[in-house]
């Protein structure tokens, strides 16, 4: 082999490595949880007008948003029965809260590996005007199959003026090696107050 070909082969090795990087590389898409993106699952409760409704997500998987007693869960899965049986569809924060309507998939390639959706949690000890609680904003991250599903991470929005970087990081560093029911959710950033209300037992 003569030194000209040596080098050709080099060259497209290289350009095989690069294509291969840029195939696998770590990037986001969104999604909506608006209920008019959504389908409503049976009707609202008579007591209190909770609801549940299944969106669409990325890849095949789909986000169930579960409300009772103003306190949200999000989970996901191939269906909604399997959402349902994640650990993230057993977690409730003890304060009112809710969840916004655009989640951000973190992804390889075209795989989702992780959701960061922005949080509402209820502050009891600061009213509004009216004497309603005012919210405090949290990011949560959350791992996606294959494994459980289930949260990996908290980012104080108020605390932490680069929370989307912050919870970013948190997804692409954490969410693929966490051992769900194992490992405590990880508290990103500054500790504030929306972190204080959420992990409030």
């Amino acid at each position: 082999m003569n030194r000209i070909t040596c080098i050709g082969l080099a060259v497209v090795m290289i350009c095989i490595g690069l294509n291969s990087a840029a195939a696998q590389s770590v990037g986001s898409t969104y999604t909506s949880t608006a209920p008019k993106d959504c389908r409503k699952i049976g009707k609202p409760s008579e007591l209190d007008g909770s609801t549940t409704r299944i969106c669409p997500g990325k890849d095949g998987l789909l986000v169930l948003i579960a409300e009772d007693d103003l306190r949200e869960i999000v989970s996901v899965g191939r269906n909604r029965r399997a959402a349902a049986e994640e650990p993230a569809a057993k977690v409730w924060f003890a304060p009112f809260n809710s969840s916004e309507t655009t989640i951000e998939w973190r992804t390889v390639g075209a795989k989702p590996f992780a959701i960061i959706q922005r949080w509402h949690i209820a502050d009891n000890a600061d009213p509004d005007k009216q004497g309603r609680p005012n919210t405090k904003a949290m990011l949560v991250v959350t791992r996606l199959p294959p494994g459980p599903v289930c949260h990996v991470a908290y980012v104080d929005a108020i605390a932490n003026p680069t929370a989307n970087e912050l919870a970013r990081k948190a997804a692409d560093d954490f969410a693929r090696g966490f051992a769900c029911g194992k490992d405590e959710v990880k508290i990103i950033g500054t500790r504030g107050r929306a972190v204080e209300l959420a992990t409030m037992r």
